[in-house]
């Protein structure tokens, strides 16, 4: 992907965040009724559309630290349409990450996703989590490598950590069941797909309130 080109996917995104409600909700600015949402409506309420048509070039992912979900959106003609969902493991300890070590997943500024740089292989890959099982695998099929501050930071499975899905209690990287991560990889992710990683007490973006199951 050339620079201009990621320039232009992330215009589309934000721009894409800012205009686009979510399928077959109402326009308010068009003098209909909006749908009404729960101020304590989580990703989890989120209505996947299945078999919507939807542009894959324009999916995008985002993930709550609060509610424990990676959820795909794409764009559906006028609107924004949530085509998957998994539950993640996130950080073990809460809190934008600082520094190298710190336990914690990184956050993307508002309006600046982080990007998919690389889709790696990790069938093979090994660490050792200092819990005296030594090294061992653990990281699925596939690494997402994100382009973040900082170094190391991705999205992959959850070989011999399974039962950590959904919860906290990685070192800063995103995961997912093993089963989950190929289906992100075959079906959804490609390099240079934006990636929203909110808050940690960040509730639902407008676009995805307007997605919530009604």
């Amino acid at each position: 992907m050339t620079l201009n080109m990621k320039y232009s996917t992330l215009l589309l995104l934000t721009l894409m965040l800012l205009t686009l409600s979510c399928g077959g909700s109402k326009d308010e600015k068009n003098g209909e009724t909006a749908p009404q949402v729960p101020k304590e409506a989580t990703s989890s309420q989120v209505k996947i559309s299945e078999g919507a048509s939807y542009d894959k070039d324009g999916a995008f992912i985002v993930i709550s630290k609060k509610d424990l979900r990676l959820t795909v959106y794409a764009p559906s003609g006028k609107d924004t349409v949530a085509i998957a969902q998994f539950p993640v493991c996130v950080g073990k300890n809460k809190g934008n990450k600082e520094g190298s070590g710190d336990m914690r997943t990184p956050e993307s500024p508002a309006g600046e996703p982080f990007t998919i740089t690389n889709i790696q292989d990790a069938s093979t890959w090994t660490h050792d989590f200092g819990d005296g099982r030594g090294s061992i695998l653990a990281y699925g099929n596939w690494f997402l490598r994100l382009k973040t501050p900082f170094s190391g930071i991705g999205i992959h499975g959850s070989t011999g950590n399974e039962n950590s899905v959904p919860g906290r209690g990685s070192e800063g990287c995103i995961r997912l069941l093993d089963d989950d991560i190929i289906t992100l990889k075959e079906k959804y992710a490609r390099v240079g797909m934006p990636v929203i990683i909110k808050g940690e007490e960040q509730g639902l973006l407008p676009f995805e309130a307007k997605c919530v199951a009604q």
